[in-house]
């Protein structure tokens, strides 16, 4: 009877093999795709997103770190979840940390320790938490003030401007509503004040404490809202409005600075597939990984150091975290002013730093719209300001995050005051008088400075870059060699726009006419073409003459050795 042995495949038939299975595998890639698209039709879409240019610069990453921080949030937060209680019941700690063990604690307190010490990695990931909102708020802040100061708010984004206004108020309110879900002191003293704030607001101020409260602070019911809040409805907010910014982004297609070839009507950069495609996985991941090193080797809210919240004791020293500090700020630089009217207590020191809060946020909000009714321009733009080339927006933006730091700093005082030993009640009428005084010194030098640029890149078109070497002519005349731009250094120098004050009068309204004298007045008039052309004429002559005497050689004695 005639038998077989088994023989073991051959590398040319195992990779048949395997080149089969690969075929057969991408004709079902192939045929599921085909079925797919025939029913969403999303091949046009992801062909038209892919192709899709981006310009190519720094400073455009900071809304990817944005982005990429929220992610971080999402997944920290979905893990944080499963293990936090949000309930105000009280309980006894039973749990490893020594020093409160037998404390009468809420449930949130309990579970909060419970993750930081018990839970595998829980303490990570609270970390990561914090840390990747403290990032997320910088990011966003960095944003919006490089959209500000290039001027990328204009025609046709000032919708997706309000959009990004939106994201950063939400994300002080996710800030402020998870850092107090804890029920430590440290949290606890931050209910107190949005509970006095609200309590100061006349006639319907009572009311909006006891509903959000719900009865008497602290109540039993704000960490379960406050839950609800920082869980769902803020992040759900956050989600659909970053798919709102992501469109109107695509719609209007990315701003960039001037440059070669670079106009209102095109874009000069990479495809999104595979240039920032790769170049975004890589920084995604570069992101998470700082983020996680940072949350790894630096503690940050170790509430079981504060202790549960207690409502009689006010700690001296608590301050929030650094987005929310301006608003704290504000409460400590105003004296304890307040009168009666029909029975109501006007609390001064509650309203007007609500007053300066509201007119910050809506001054940032409106600005597009005030700069565009100021210039009357209607056009689209694209191509991104130069900040020195517009002085009074720069010097306006300097001047809002000058009243910002000093609300920020006011609200530590206590704390510069103890390190540096100096006085606090100095250091608060500093803060009074600055928050008056810096805010215009630091507008006026920022514009001068603006237009002091603006002077010598416009000598520097004129007359070209100084090489410091100078020639003496035969009759003993002194010429300094200059080099010339390039016609794209130069272009970039002379394509801004000129606007200029306008008269009253044929429409145009008084108010609007000081608004564009405030603006426009001082002024340095971009180099014109007969200008430009005048310029050269005479740098031609001048380097003729220098030619017919050095022969062409402009390296000195020491160079030539």
């Amino acid at each position: 009877m005639a038998t077989t042995t088994p023989t073991k495949p051959t590398a040319a038939s195992a990779s048949g093999s395997s080149a089969a299975q690969g075929g057969r595998m991408m004709k079902l890639g192939a045929v599921g795709g085909a079925w797919l698209d025939q029913r969403v039709s999303g091949a046009g879409f992801v062909k038209f997103f892919a192709r899709k240019i981006f310009p190519d610069h720094w400073s455009f990453m900071f809304g990817e770190v944005a982005l990429y921080s929220f992610v971080i949030l999402l997944i920290s937060g979905t893990f944080l979840t499963m293990f936090f209680v949000p309930s105000m019941d009280e309980v006894v700690y039973e749990g490893i940390y020594a020093p409160l063990q037998g404390a009468h604690v809420s449930r949130a307190f309990e579970s909060t320790l419970h993750l930081s010490f018990e839970v595998k990695g829980g303490l990570l990931f609270r970390q990561m938490h914090h840390w990747a909102a403290l990032v997320f708020m910088v990011a966003i802040f960095v944003h919006m003030f490089r959209v500000f100061f290039t001027g990328a708010f204009r025609k046709p984004r000032e919708l997706n401007w309000l959009v990004g206004f939106s994201l950063m108020i939400l994300g002080m309110v996710a800030g402020f509503s998870g850092y107090s879900l804890p029920d430590d002191v440290l949290s606890g003293n931050g209910l107190r004040v949005v509970d006095g704030l609200m309590k100061a607001i006349p006639i319907v101020g009572t009311y909006l404490s006891m509903l959000l409260f719900g009865g008497e602070f602290p109540g039993h019911d704000i960490i379960p809202r406050l839950f609800t809040i920082h869980i769902l409805l803020v992040p759900a907010a956050i989600l659909g409005l970053i798919a709102i910014h992501l469109v109107l982004l695509v719609l209007h297609k990315h701003t960039q600075y001037p440059g070669p070839g670079r106009t209102d009507r095109n874009v000069v950069g990479f495809p999104l597939f595979p240039v920032y495609t790769a170049k975004a996985g890589g920084f995604f991941f570069l992101v998470f990984g700082i983020i996680a090193l940072v949350s790894a080797t630096t503690a940050i809210n170790g509430v079981w150091i504060y202790g549960p919240y207690d409502p009689s004791p006010v700690s001296a020293g608590s301050q929030p975290d650094w987005y929310m500090l301006w608003t704290d700020g504000g409460l400590r630089l105003i004296p304890g002013w307040e009168f009666t009217i029909f029975g109501y207590v006007i609390s001064l020191n509650m309203l007007i730093p609500m007053a300066i809060y509201g007119a910050l946020l809506a001054f940032l909000a409106l600005y597009p719209f005030i700069e565009s009714w100021v210039t009357g321009d209607d056009r689209e733009h694209h191509v991104l300001d130069l900040p020195y080339n517009t002085p009074v927006r720069t010097g306006l933006g300097v001047a809002w995050i000058s009243i910002y730091v000093i609300l920020a700093l006011a609200a530590t005082n206590d704390l510069i005051g103890m390190k540096l030993h100096l006085s606090i009640n100095d250091l608060t009428w500093f803060f009074r008088i600055g928050i008056f005084v810096i805010p215009v010194l630091m507008f006026y030098v920022t514009k001068r400075l603006c237009l002091s640029m603006q002077r010598q890149r416009r000598d520097l078109v004129l007359h070209g870059v100084e090489t410091s070497k100078v020639v003496r002519l035969e009759d003993g005349e002194m010429l300094e060699i200059h080099e010339p731009l390039n016609e794209y250094d130069r272009w970039v120098l002379v394509q801004h726009d000129d606007f200029r004050p306008l008269t009253a009068g044929n429409g145009v309204s008084s108010l609007r006419a000081a608004a564009t004298s405030f603006f426009f007045k001082d002024r340095i008039s971009p180099v014109t073409p007969a200008e430009l052309r005048e310029a050269m004429a005479h740098a031609g002559h001048e380097k003729h003459e220098i030619d017919a005497l050095t022969g062409g050689d402009y390296t000195t004695p020491d160079q030539r050795h």
